[in-house]
């Protein structure tokens, strides 16, 4: 399916979040928390349901870069604001957990200052060089899906 004038912008957005710890002691934290997180069975692991839940994410993970950053890379459908927010919402908590312990965190929690949040993962954000590459730019997670369980 060809883009068309009135979808010049693909339907997916990245999203690379990269988080300094505010110590060595931090960064371990953080990696004990993350690890912990991930080896929980999907059906428990807060962050998974979440992704199902919300259903506009194609791919998550956490990333530890160095010795001192955590990375959240993400492709999602639609709006950031939207998306932000569906995640406030739904695992507010382990983002409250995790900022504890990042450089330059926006002031906790997260659902209280949903504004500020928004700003810092702006802010953290590194973005794409150059143009944001998808195989299927029109469709979202939900039309994979559909497309996926529809009979033949």
């Amino acid at each position: 399916m060809a883009m068309t004038e009135q979808s010049l912008q693909p339907v997916q957005n990245p999203l690379t979040l990269v988080m300094k710890a505010k110590s060595p002691d931090d960064y371990a934290v953080l990696r004990q928390v993350v690890e912990d997180l991930q080896s929980l069975p999907p059906d428990q692991n807060p962050v998974t349901v979440a992704l199902n839940k919300i259903g506009t994410v194609h791919f998550a993970r956490f990333a530890f870069l160095g010795n001192d950053q955590l990375g959240v890379i993400t492709t999602y459908d639609g709006d950031f604001d939207v998306y932000i927010n569906e995640f406030i919402d739904n695992i507010g908590n382990v983002f409250n957990t995790l900022l504890a312990h990042v450089e330059n965190a926006p002031p906790l929690p997260v659902q209280t200052y949903r504004q500020e949040f928004l700003e810092y993962i702006h802010t953290v954000d590194r973005g794409c060089v150059g143009t944001f590459y998808s195989a299927y730019p029109e469709r979202t997670v939900l039309d994979i899906l559909d497309s996926v369980s529809a009979p033949s």
